[in-house]
C-alpha cells in the first residue's frame, strides 16, 4: 500500500485478540480463560488499556471491534484515548465483517491499515484489499515488548537525575575523592 501523511491505522478484532490475549497472559487454556461475565469485562479493560499504550507508543490510529453480542442497536464508536478508540458493530454485524468493509472503503484513500486477528480468511480478504496483516500473536507479543519498553524508558527517567559519574557515588566516596583532588 502507498505511504501517506495520515497516521497508520490499526484496526483490532477484539474477541479474536482477547482470548490469545489472555491466555499469553495468564498461560491459562482456552476453556479456562473466563470464569463469568465480570472477568471477561475486567480482561476487556485491561487488554484496552495495553492497546492504548501500544498504540500511542507506535503512532498508530487504532479501533478495537467488538461484535454487537446481544445489542439491538446501531453500532457506536466510543473514544477511549486520542489513539485508540473501541467500536461495537451495528446488530447482527460481525467483527470482521466490519473490519472487512472498513478496509474496501479506505482503499481509496491511500492510508496505511494493518489487521490484527488470527482468522485466516480474514486475513486473505483484507489483503486483497491493499491492508497489512499481523496475527494476534504477534500483536500481544509486540504489546508485551512495548511495554517492557515504556517501563524502561519510565525507570530510567527515574533513577538517572544526571549522566555524572559523582551522582552515583556515595557521599563518603564524594568526600574521599574531594580530598584527594584537594591534596
Amino acid at each position: 500500500m502507498a505511504a501517506s501523511s495520515e497516521q497508520p491505522i490499526l484496526l483490532i478484532d477484539g474477541y479474536n485478540i482477547l482470548g490469545v490475549w489472555s491466555q499469553h497472559r495468564n498461560g491459562s487454556a482456552p476453556a479456562e480463560i473466563f470464569e463469568n461475565i465480570q472477568e471477561l469485562e475486567t480482561t476487556k479493560l485491561h487488554l484496552t488499556d495495553a492497546l492504548a499504550n501500544y498504540s500511542a507508543f507506535q503512532g498508530y490510529q487504532a479501533r478495537l471491534v467488538f461484535d454487537a453480542q446481544n445489542r439491538q442497536e446501531k453500532g457506536i464508536c466510543e473514544p477511549f484515548t486520542d489513539a485508540l478508540d473501541i467500536y461495537y458493530t451495528d446488530y447482527g454485524q460481525t467483527a470482521d465483517t466490519y473490519i472487512e468493509l472498513y478496509c474496501a472503503k479506505a482503499r481509496s484513500r491511500l492510508v496505511r491499515i494493518i489487521v490484527a486477528t488470527s482468522d485466516r480468511a480474514q486475513q486473505l480478504t483484507v489483503m486483497g484489499y491493499g491492508a497489512e496483516w499481523m496475527s494476534a500473536l504477534q500483536l500481544v507479543k509486540e504489546m508485551a515488548a512495548t511495554t517492557t519498553k515504556i517501563r524502561s524508558k519510565q525507570n530510567a527517567k527515574k533513577r538517572a537525575p544526571s549522566r555524572l559519574l559523582s551522582h552515583s557515588l556515595s557521599p563518603e566516596t564524594q568526600q574521599k575523592l574531594e580530598r584527594w583532588r584537594m591534596g
